[in-house]
């Protein structure tokens, strides 16, 4: 008497290449969200170049179950303090400046084609 084995199921193949796929695609997202957040954090850090990330040793970042980074700030303050030049200068003042302001100036005479002239200077004439 000989055993027979059952027969394979053909998804089987399917299912464990689709989960595999899956699984990475849940990888690829993770480390996405991950180096947005990063980017995030380091902005609000002020960092003069994202590429400074690439500083960070991967496996110090702890990715939480909300999806946002736990150590973030912590992470940051250390890059600050390791590589300072990757970072501007903290000023308490306001960096956008009033722009001034300046009175509206009349068109010179030089710049008017010459019809433009002839009805300023009517226009002037009138006001006699």
């Amino acid at each position: 008497m000989t055993e027979q084995s059952p027969p394979e199921d053909p998804l089987d193949p399917r299912i464990t290449e689709l989960e595999r796929r899956l699984a990475d695609q849940e990888t690829t997202l993770k480390n996405r969200l991950a180096q947005a957040e990063l980017k995030s954090h380091a902005l609000r850090a002020g960092i003069l170049d994202l590429d400074g990330l690439k500083l960070l040793d991967p496996g110090s970042i702890k990715l939480g179950a909300n999806g946002e980074i736990e150590n973030a700030e912590a992470l940051m303050t250390e890059l600050r303090r390791a590589k300072p030049w990757l970072f501007q200068t903290v000023s308490s003042s306001s960096a956008a400046a009033v722009p001034p302001t300046t009175p509206p100036t009349a068109k010179r005479a030089t710049a008017m084609s010459h019809t433009e002239w002839q009805a300023a200077r009517a226009e002037m004439i009138k006001r006699r």
